[in-house]
């Protein structure tokens, strides 16, 4: 994706004092009722959220931090009537935004090209299964799929940078492939494969192993070689250490600078490739949309709230974040992995599981050179 500030949003930063990106969650209604919706989102706007003024206070909020990659949320955000003069004002004060609407009927032609001339950078979407019987399953209402393939095609198009998100679980397994080879058809840049966190409707019965969690990576890393779109993951923070282990097994070397390498090697759209590792807290935060500041929309750990503090001191200071971003504080086999600098394992997850976002990554097989080492 081309866009101005793209070579800010990949330059090296310190995340103990700024995040990579920023999710703001403008509003919690929503007209769909997914399977795994972390918001639990409700039909009407909640009267409390963020007023017009008091968003463009957090955006200029946002920006102090040094211009993280900013994405507006729900919920659904074409629901909040002010999102594109919300949007305009971020893009004129030099945030690069992003957006995740539902796919529903106000996703028109018109909120399209409204988008791009405001100057958003990317137009997100969610696709849980390559046919209307699975998608439209896991989003909670029908014609969901077929609303979904008729945007897709508004944003080709007018040519408009499009990413899909899925979210992986036990019910579209076995459909990757099939979404896949969909994906490749509608000509998207970027597919995000998302990792369910069991928290608002998402259960932990609808998670995959951690044994299915592994072989989806290896099949990753095979797909990633022959699309032409590019591939990341979102709360798979074990795929990086699955990552080095093939570049070690391929080049004999494991350096995270070499993952980067491999991943960035030739790729124009930058928008979304953090130059090290993001995880919960760690370059990641998220703020709800009554003004709650989480490390991110998937742990559910309050540290403060905008209207109360500022976002910079909760962010810096909150001893939540501050935990969130020492690994060696980590409990269990992620406490005294060698991988845990950049990877670290989900925290969200760790938290849906076990009640502990200190714990162990649930979904990772992997035992720690350290362990191992011990055993002997």
């Amino acid at each position: 994706m081309d866009s101005p500030t793209t070579p800010l949003s990949v330059k090296p930063r310190d995340y103990n004092v700024n995040p990579f990106i920023v999710i703001w969650e403008v509003t919690r209604a929503c007209a769909l009722k997914c399977l795994h919706c972390r918001a639990e989102a409700q039909y009407q706007a909640d009267p409390r959220q963020l007023t017009f003024e008091e968003g463009k206070r957090l955006l200029d909020q946002i920006l102090e931090l040094d211009k993280p990659l900013l994405v507006f949320s729900g919920g659904d955000p074409l629901m909040r009537p002010d999102l594109f003069d919300l949007a305009e004002y971020a893009v004129n004060i030099g945030l690069s935004v992003s957006m995740t609407p539902s796919a529903t009927p106000k996703v028109t032609k018109e909120a399209m090209r409204k988008a791009k001339e405001v100057g958003l950078s990317r137009w997100a979407f969610s696709l849980d299964g390559s046919n209307a019987e699975i998608h439209d399953a896991f989003r909670g209402v029908p014609g969901s799929f077929d609303l979904t393939m008729r945007s897709i095609d508004y944003l080709r198009e007018l040519g408009m940078p499009l990413q899909i998100n899925t979210t992986v679980t036990r019910y579209n397994l076995q459909d990757l492939d099939n979404i896949a080879a969909l994906l490749e058809k509608k000509g998207v840049v970027l597919w995000s494969v998302f990792f369910l966190v069991p928290t608002g409707r998402g259960q932990v019965k609808d998670m995959i192993t951690a044994k299915e969690t592994e072989e989806v990576f290896a099949w990753l890393y095979r797909k990633n070689k022959e699309v032409p779109f590019q591939i990341k993951t979102t709360e798979a923070h074990h795929y990086r250490r699955f990552y080095l282990q093939q570049l070690e097994k391929e080049k004999g070397t494991a350096s995270y600078e070499d993952y980067i390498a491999q991943k960035e090697g030739g790729i124009k759209d930058l928008l979304g490739r953090a130059p090290q590792g993001v995880r919960d807290g760690n370059g990641f935060l998220f703020i709800s949309h009554i003004g709650d500041v989480y490390p991110s929309g998937f742990l559910p750990i309050k540290a403060g709230n905008v209207r109360e503090q500022p976002l910079a001191e909760i962010y810096r200071e909150s001893p939540i974040f501050k935990s969130l971003r020492n690994p060696s504080g980590f409990k269990g086999k992620c406490g005294v992995c060698e991988f845990n600098q950049i990877c670290g394992g989900s925290r969200a997850r760790a938290y849906g599981v076990t009640g502990d976002y200190l714990a162990s990554e649930p979904t990772c097989i992997y035992i720690p050179k350290a362990l191992r080492e011990k055993a002997i």
